[in-house]
C-alpha cells in the first residue's frame, strides 16, 4: 500500500482506539452497511456479532501488515476467493468502504480527522482492489 508513514500512524492509532470497543464497532459497521445495501443482508450469517468480529480481525491483520503488504497478499488472495464463492461482487466493496468510514467516524469522533479519513480510504481502496483482483470478482 502506498501510504506515508504519517498515514500508517493515523491508521494504527485509529485502530488502537477501535480495539477498545470492537464488538460495538463491528455491529455499527454492519448496521451502516445494511442501511446502504439492505438487499445484501441475506448473504450474511444471522450471527452478526461473530461476523463482525471476523471482519474486525481481518481489519486488524491489514493494520498490522501496513509495513509488510507482501505478507498480507496471500491472506487477501484467500479472502478474495472465498468472497467470490459467496457471490460477492466488486460493486459491494464501495458501500462496505463507506460503512467502515461511518463506523470510524462514530467510534473515533474528533480523532477521525480529514487526514485520518484520507489514510483509511487509501488503505481500504488498496485492500478492496486486491480482494476484487484475487477473487476475480465481476
Amino acid at each position: 500500500m502506498p501510504l506515508s508513514d504519517t498515514q500508517k500512524t493515523q491508521i494504527r492509532d485509529g485502530f488502537a482506539h477501535l480495539r477498545e470497543s470492537l464488538l460495538p464497532a463491528s455491529l455499527a459497521f454492519y448496521e451502516a452497511f445494511f442501511r446502504r445495501r439492505p438487499d445484501l443482508r441475506p448473504m450474511f450469517r444471522d450471527d452478526l456479532a461473530g461476523q463482525g468480529m471476523r471482519f474486525m480481525a481481518t481489519l486488524g491483520l491489514v493494520v498490522d501488515a501496513l509495513d509488510t503488504p507482501e505478507e498480507l497478499a496471500e491472506r487477501l488472495t484467500e479472502l478474495g476467493r472465498g468472497h467470490a464463492a459467496l457471490g460477492v461482487k466488486a460493486e459491494h466493496f464501495a458501500p462496505m468502504g463507506e460503512a467502515l468510514i461511518d463506523t470510524l467516524q462514530g467510534q473515533l469522533g474528533a480523532e477521525f480527522t480529514p487526514e485520518a479519513e484520507a489514510a483509511w480510504r487509501a488503505a481500504y481502496a488498496e485492500v478492496a482492489r486486491q480482494l476484487v483482483a484475487s477473487g476475480q470478482l465481476a
